[in-house]
């Protein structure tokens, strides 16, 4: 009888992985088709050409002949940081105040937040376009990362993962006499690192993705930032797809290590676990 069972729990071990390594090869798929893709000539691509090629060095050469790479690449990540860091520091204050502070009306208000992730943004584009072309913001870093600096979404997760801070921590430091921004920058940002991790790399991902407000709000050459890079080399009559997923991997790859480097802090981040 136990020999039964263990020949059924190592049956359905396989079967379960065997399922897992062909969703794995499934959803790599793409991405290696990507890469494979950078190294062929457009025709190639065209004609169905999965392996990889020779050609790297050639769209390499004609990317960087065509386009200002390096420009586009630095002004993603200036943006990208920039916008990061004042999302962290905006959304995890707001988050900590409305777990931390009692009051009877802040679950109202974190009620209006979340109704607002329901409003799309198409809708609010013109006026947020007027407003800054009147601020004289346009073409600018702080025209670029204002609209996603608080976001209804990151304040709703750390509200969530500041349930789990323990709130006799507060006032003990309350009773020793440090200050509310000092507990803040102190205690609370240390003990919950996994969720600074967990949400910096979604604003990082948002922000190093984001198309439509750049498109609409970077008007210059110099200002484009990666993902409005890649658009341009689409607008032509014909398209190089050599080229063209030549510059989307160098699009992706910062987002991949990001995502591996941080892989561990932001599942716990997720699962809103405290250090």
């Amino acid at each position: 009888m136990n020999e039964i069972k263990k020949r059924t729990v190592s049956i359905t071990a396989v079967c379960m992985y065997v399922f897992l390594i062909i969703v794995c090869v499934f959803s790599a798929l793409p991405f290696l088709w990507m890469i494979s893709s950078a190294t062929n000539k457009s025709m190639d691509i065209i004609n169905g050409r999965i392996l990889p090629g020779g050609y790297i060095i050639g769209n390499i050469k004609k990317l960087f002949s065509i386009v200002s790479v390096g420009q586009a690449f630095w002004n993603s990540v200036r943006n990208s940081v920039i916008g990061t860091v004042a999302s962290l520091f905006v959304c995890s204050m707001a988050g900590y105040g409305f777990q931390i502070y009692r009051d009877k009306n802040k679950d109202r208000l974190m009620t209006i937040l979340l109704i607002s992730m329901m409003v799309p943004f198409a809708s609010v584009m013109i006026p947020l376009f007027q407003m800054f072309s009147m601020a004289r913001l346009l073409d600018t870093t702080l025209g670029f990362i204002l609209p996603s600096i608080s976001t209804a979404f990151l304040i709703f997760f750390f509200r969530q993962s500041s349930m789990s801070f323990p709130y006799e921590i507060v006032q003990a430091a309350r009773v020793d006499g440090v200050g509310e921004f000092g507990i803040f920058m102190r205690i609370y940002v240390p003990v919950m690192s996994p969720t600074f991790a967990a949400a910096g790399i979604v604003a990082f991902m948002n922000n190093w993705n984001s198309y439509l407000w750049p498109l609409i709000i970077m008007q210059s050459q110099n200002s484009r930032t990666l993902p409005l890079l890649i658009t341009s080399l689409t607008s032509g009559y014909t398209t190089d797809y050599g080229i063209l997923m030549l510059a989307v991997s160098i699009c992706t790859v910062p987002t991949i290590i990001l995502f591996f480097t941080q892989q561990k802090r932001f599942v716990a981040g997720i699962l809103g676990s405290v250090k």
